[in-house]
């Protein structure tokens, strides 16, 4: 439907439900983040939004907001950011508690893109209920796109992290890397990892780096899973990633030897026996990844983006200048042999974080 449909009190409170829809950032995962706004006679009598899988949605919370004020919601209209789901999951449908409130009208951002879940505005309208689709859909798929990805294209959506000078380079040639950009911007960063649902490195930032890959500049309840793309299982038992269990070791060949409590490897050889990153990604789609980190380092983003499961580049520039012999973003494994093999990109924001820019540029697909 024409945004130019929609009045102006429509857009604000459709404004509001997106507010509320991102209180679910870091713990909705795996499902989508929802908000939920109930509208009557022009004052707001409910809102909710989803804040995890197995509870309630936005729709009820809104609905049962509003019974908790001692408000009717017959007549009212329902903003949601998210077509209300129409299959039985861990909860009911809401488009049926929708229909037994008595709303009027409803007005969604867009249409779920689960296909099990499709359908409650064809649901709500033989209700005889009112319902527009479409009001800030660019926002509200931006909010869910890794939902949006997984849903559609079957594999999450790839966001990789750098921190680089001026001159592109992530590393001395030693590897000495701690630290080039400014606290701010690693702050910033850990908010990004907490809102992936896992974060992947490689076997060689685990060995130079020993990271931890935790979120530990945000407050949040919820740790992403952490994931180590190492072909030949060399990852050290004592390495930080492995410490508490909750970790994914991506091998290409199976090896003899014992891992700590709560390590799964999972085995996704190619024909070249390296590790298939393609199948990959289809397998943590499989397993209810949405958004993907990655915080690795060149060869590894070289092999991603050769690949061609890169979706977006979050980059961290520091006014700095390395110089060679230096590290840079992403190594070729053979090297481009012209200007039109390299990987195009188009910026989507560009900000200032401290000291340092903050930027975000999406894979240019061949259409």
């Amino acid at each position: 439907m024409s945004d130019s449909v929609f009045s102006d009190a429509d857009r604000a409170h459709m404004a509001r439900a997106l507010v509320l829809a991102e209180n679910g950032l870091y713990t909705a995962t795996p499902n989508p983040r929802v908000g939920c706004v109930i509208v009557k006679d022009g004052e707001v009598i409910g809102e909710g939004w989803h804040e995890r899988a197995g509870e309630a949605h936005a729709e009820v919370n809104a609905l049962s907001q509003a019974k908790a004020r001692g408000r009717d919601v017959r007549g009212a209209t329902l903003y949601s950011t998210l077509e209300p789901c129409n299959h039985v999951g861990r909860t009911a449908p809401c488009a049926e508690a929708v229909i037994a409130a008595g709303i009027a009208r409803v007005v969604a951002a867009m249409a779920d893109p689960n296909p099990e879940a499709e359908g409650g505005a064809a649901r709500m309208r033989a209700a005889s209920i009112a319902v527009d689709m479409g009001l800030l859909e660019h926002e509200a798929r931006e909010l869910n796109i890794g939902f949006v990805s997984r849903m559609t294209r079957g594999r999450p959506w790839v966001r990789l992290k750098a921190a680089a000078s001026l001159d592109g380079r992530t590393a001395l040639q030693s590897g000495e890397s701690q630290w080039i950009t400014s606290d701010a911007a690693r702050a910033d960063g850990h908010r990004w990892r907490a809102r992936a649902c896992a974060i992947l490195t490689g076997i060689g930032t685990v060995r130079r780096d020993d990271p931890e890959l935790t979120v530990r500049a945000v407050a949040t309840p919820r740790q992403p899973r952490r994931i180590v793309v190492d072909r030949d299982a060399e990852t050290p038992m004592s390495a930080k990633v492995l410490a508490g269990g909750d970790a994914w070791v991506v091998t290409a060949g199976t090896r003899n030897r014992e891992w700590p409590a709560g390590i799964e490897v999972l085995t996704l050889p190619d024909a070249a026996g390296r590790i298939d990153l393609a199948a990959l990604m289809r397998e943590l789609g499989a397993r209810e990844i949405n958004e993907l980190h990655v915080e690795a380092g060149g060869k590894l983003n070289g092999a991603l983006f050769a690949a061609k499961v890169v979706d977006e580049v979050l980059l961290y520039v520091a006014p700095s200048l390395i110089g060679d012999p230096a590290r840079g973003i992403a190594e070729w494994r053979s090297g481009l042999s012209s200007l039109s093999e390299r990987v195009s990109l188009g910026l989507v924001d560009v900000a200032r974080i401290g000291d340092d820019l903050r930027i975000i540029a999406r894979l240019r697909r061949e259409s």
